[in-house]
């Protein structure tokens, strides 16, 4: 479907739904490291009409266990519940930039992105770090460890 809106007499096209020629492929939705949510959809034929075409939609999600509560703190509980809200999920909060009428604008495509996420494992774009206790010739220190290196310590 392709409807058009108007602001100014400028004609933006809308795409609504899904774009064509995307027969047989599978479009990735989302792709959540956070929450180890990869949701995907695709058109495939309707078992009651093979005529038609219906979008089928997959969502696959991995259950991190033995993770704990607070990731970066090995000493908190083990993580027993699990939340999984689509609207949260679909959430797109990184700014884009566009282009209306020969201006850029920043904007963003949620309206709720202020809360911090929970993280049922390590978002590898994220630096995560912990501290612990190291003796060293009699003298106990608090030293600092990053859990996900690469993503602390620039190459």
């Amino acid at each position: 479907l392709q409807e058009a809106f108007s602001d100014t007499g400028i004609v933006y096209p809308v795409l609504a739904g899904y774009p064509q020629g995307y027969e047989d492929e599978e479009v990735v939705l989302v792709n959540n490291k956070c929450k180890c949510v990869t949701v995907t959809s695709k058109f495939v034929p309707s078992k009651e009409n093979p005529e038609e075409e219906i979008l089928e939609r997959n969502i696959r999600i991995i259950v991190p266990l033995k993770n704990r509560e607070n990731i970066s703190d090995p000493t908190s509980p083990i993580r027993t519940t699990f939340v999984y809200r689509m609207t949260d999920l679909c959430k797109k909060c990184d700014p884009v930039e566009v282009e209306l009428g020969g201006e850029i604008y920043n904007a963003q495509q949620s309206t709720s992105c202020d809360g911090t996420e929970t993280c049922y494992t390590y978002n590898r774009d994220k630096c995560y770090t912990t501290t612990f206790p190291f003796l060293h010739n009699g003298e106990r220190k608090t030293l600092q460890a990053a859990l996900t290196p690469a993503s602390c310590y620039a190459e």
